[in-house]
């Protein structure tokens, strides 16, 4: 039984074994072919052109960690309710209805996010 379940894993194993030895050796193979020679202007800041002013370490606005929320709450909710929507008829009601608390729930939080303001944005 567990060398059974142990051979069906085999090929995943294999996949992310060739997949963390091609992610080593493409690196690898960066350091030893590219040129390392860094310099004031390679390690100047190019984003916006000048020179940061400030911390980076501001305080957001609450609004962001709600809108965050809100995109986790509706993430969420699309990404069960495809699996759920296609097994629907083997389920049975006790699937239905676990679902609908699953809704409800999200609905609250929804609800919540709505009274909290996130979704008027100023």
């Amino acid at each position: 039984m567990a060398t059974t379940l142990l051979t069906e894993y085999l090929p995943i194993i294999i996949f992310l074994g060739i997949a963390v030895g091609l992610a080593i050796a493409m690196v690898l193979g960066s350091f030893l072919v590219a040129k390392q020679r860094p310099d004031v202007e390679k390690n100047s800041a190019y984003e916006c052109g000048f020179e940061p002013f400030g911390d980076a370490r501001s305080k957001f606005d609450v609004r962001f960690y709600l809108v965050s929320i809100l995109f986790i709450i509706f993430d969420l909710e699309v990404a069960f309710l495809f699996p759920w929507a296609i097994t629907l008829g083997k389920i049975g009601v006790y699937g239905f209805w676990s679902m609908m608390v699953f809704l409800g729930v999200l609905t609250v939080g929804f609800v919540y996010e709505w009274r909290k303001g996130a979704l008027d944005w100023e």
